[in-house]
């Protein structure tokens, strides 16, 4: 048995609506911008939701290092463990990306369990499979005090049918807002804990493909992944869930959770909103910038960067730009000449921070932050 799709109030309703309605202006807002400039906010968006879902898990990588991870640097300074869980979830977090418009896409128990072993691969054991159903029993268990279980999953026995049902479930559309089923997803995954490890991850995970799947955003713009991860947020989702039990009790009525996801939907749409915008203001700074000192118009995607992101790379910049390495080279080397840029570090691992000499307005304008309203209290 499966947790029951609770009835929507009211306000719930309306909250759902203002989501619709927030993420077609976000549709509207992407197509109209730049695609040079929507593609550093996609990958931007996606190191921060495995940054931060991984930081859930007790995984420490900022967003900038996640950045740089996925765009393949090897002088990125974080622990190995880090490096790979990073990695592994990027692996994971691309192909469920790619699928949002797959054609004849159905969930099937083989499609969850490869996601699995994308996730998992690297810590497979024949005791502790990954891209297997468990082989015993899962606990969640107290972070202070490991002798006392929190959750306790259903026994090993109940996996297969529970997972069966979840399948069937996912597959047949019942009408239900996408928001709400990607919600249910998530609850439903987390609640079975099929596998030995990673049943966080791959329930966020799966209400990121579930919501993808159904919206009219692309899965960078509608996880809320990047949400969760907030400290506040984190002890919020970890509330939520302790108060469906210590046991696995589908019969339960669970409003507050589809409520909870509803506020964190919301709020993820309001934040992309307002970093495009704010991605926008700082990129008229910086034209007008590199246009009164005369430097090549390409050199705004480097110190958009170290606005938005606080450094860049040689190789992001090149890729960005399309450029060779000794055009990068040179552009950043002029800039560093005009003190707008200041190098850090040697060779490869070298960086590029903001200098003596890059525009106030626009550091001013990428580091004030904005205010996310909670859709319930308007």
């Amino acid at each position: 048995m499966l947790f029951p799709t609770p009835t929507l109030s009211p306000d719930d309703r309306r909250v759902l609506d203002d989501i619709d309605r927030e993420r077609e202006a976000l549709r509207l807002q992407v197509r109209s911008t730049p695609t040079k400039w929507t593609e550093g906010l996609r990958r931007f968006l996606t190191a921060d939701a495995v940054a931060a879902s991984n930081s859930i898990e007790g995984f420490r990588v900022s967003t900038v290092d996640a950045e740089d991870l996925m765009d393949g640097e090897r002088d990125v300074d974080v622990t190995e463990v880090d490096r790979e869980e990073t990695l592994a979830y990027q692996r994971m977090m691309t192909y469920i990306q790619s699928l949002h418009d797959a054609p004849d896409f159905a969930y099937s128990k083989g499609l969850l369990n490869g996601l699995h072993w994308m996730l998992q691969g690297h810590h497979h054991t024949p005791a502790r499979p990954a891209g297997q159903w468990r082989k015993g029993a899962v606990y969640v268990t107290d972070t202070r005090d490991p002798s006392i279980a929190v959750y306790t999953a259903p026994s090993v026995e109940d996996v297969p049918g529970l997972m069966a049902a979840l399948v069937d479930w996912l597959n047949d559309d019942d009408g239900t807002h996408p928001v709400v089923r990607a919600a249910m997803a998530h609850l439903h995954l987390v609640s079975i804990r099929p596998w030995a490890d990673g049943n966080g991850r791959m329930s966020r995970s799966l209400q990121t493909l579930v919501t993808a799947r159904a919206s009219v955003l692309a899965p960078e713009f509608s996880s809320i992944e990047a949400w969760l991860g907030r400290p506040g947020n984190t002890w919020e989702y970890y509330r939520q869930l302790a108060d469906r039990g210590a046991t696995y009790l589908p019969d339960q009525d669970v409003a507050n959770w589809v409520r909870f996801n509803l506020v964190a939907s919301h709020q993820q749409t309001q934040s992309v909103r307002l970093r495009l915008e704010r991605s926008g203001r700082v990129l008229r700074h910086l034209e007008s910038f590199v246009d009164s000192l005369g430097l090549s118009p390409r050199s705004v995607s480097a110190l958009h960067d170290v606005a938005l992101s606080g450094r860049v790379r040689r190789s992001r910049y090149e890729r960005a730009e399309n450029l060779q390495v000794q055009q990068a080279q040179r552009d950043l080397r002029a800039l560093v000449a005009q003190h707008v840029l200041e190098p850090v570090g040697q060779t490869r691992a070298r960086y590029y921070v903001a200098g003596d000499a890059f525009p106030e307005a626009a550091l001013e304008e990428a580091r004030t932050p904005f205010s996310l309203v909670d859709p319930y209290q308007v």
